[in-house]
């Protein structure tokens, strides 16, 4: 059983990560914004389960929500930094504060919570860290500067604590969803979405759940050797880049 915060875990991928991990036995935390506290999914032990307020773009609240999870169970041994938001519209009408709010809650956001995850898994010599990124940090959207900067980001800073950290046995990995059917992608629009379906080698669109799966692998035992690595589940959307 492993102590386990998922960040923006309340819908999403982010929801499948959760509930993965419950369904694997483990504590399962997750970060929200919003006015109601999530409750723990149907038919999990609400026991193992811990929401915490946390906007990952303030510092203090980061250190308060690893700080609960902690006084409730132990130090995060499993890091998925999920949260991430979009802000989409063509570069010569994005707004510096467009990109930038993008990028600090992304890719910013991501550093934090890595940081304070890693500050307590030093000290145990174990720890996992995933990323959520996008293909969208390889192919490019139009209308998704900000969004693609901030997820190609996340590559380059997972490869750098990867070897920052490796020598006390803490992986960081990066996993890159495609086409997933959500929300976010929802928004997008029905004829944007058949059009990058069409794209698409296996010719659909993936789940929550085919995401969820490879974050558990590369959180799990069998991951142990896998660190720096940038992990497809895109349906060979983005194949060779």
């Amino acid at each position: 059983m492993a102590v386990v915060l998922v960040t923006g875990g309340t819908r999403g991928i982010g929801a499948a990560c959760v509930q993965w991990f419950l369904a694997n036995g483990d504590q399962v935390a997750t970060t929200f914004r919003s006015d109601d506290p999530p409750t723990a999914p149907e038919g999990a032990d609400p026991d193992r389960f811990l929401a915490v307020r946390c906007d990952v773009r303030n510092s203090d609240e980061v250190d308060a929500a690893f700080t609960a999870v902690e006084e409730r169970w132990a130090p995060v041994q499993v890091l998925v930094a999920n949260a991430g938001i979009t802000m989409d519209s063509l570069m010569l009408r994005m707004s510096d504060a467009a990109f930038h709010d993008v990028i600090d809650a992304n890719l910013t956001g991501s550093f934090r919570v890595a940081k304070r995850a890693v500050a307590k898994m030093l000290r145990a010599h174990a720890g996992r860290i995933i990323f959520v990124s996008s293909v969208g940090a390889f192919v490019g959207l139009p209308g998704q500067a900000n969004y693609a900067a901030s997820k190609a980001g996340l590559v380059g800073m997972a490869r750098a604590i990867a070897r920052e950290v490796g020598s006390r046995q803490i992986t960081v990995n990066v996993v890159a969803p495609g086409l997933i059917d959500t929300d976010m992608t929802a928004a997008l629009g029905a004829d944007r979405v058949a059009l990058m379906t069409g794209q698409v080698p296996l010719g659909r669109a993936g789940t929550v759940g085919d995401v969820a799966a490879v974050v558990g692998f590369l959180a799990s035992d069998a991951a142990a050797y896998v660190t720096g690595a940038v992990v497809p589940v895109d349906g060979g959307l983005g194949m060779g880049l």
